[in-house]
């Protein structure tokens, strides 16, 4: 038992699909965050 001799196929490349998905969420999100401040600010601040 010196190493693996099944190697699995090379899995393929997701980057671009985790990037897609991050920026499908933060986006809204920040820009739910941006009008949570402007509307706070104007509630304080009058």
């Amino acid at each position: 038992m010196t190493g693996d001799s099944s190697q699995s196929p090379p899995e393929p490349d997701r980057r671009a699909l985790i990037a897609f998905s991050w920026l499908w969420v933060g986006l809204p999100l920040a820009y739910g965050l941006y009008e949570l401040v402007r509307k706070a600010t104007q509630l304080f601040t009058g």
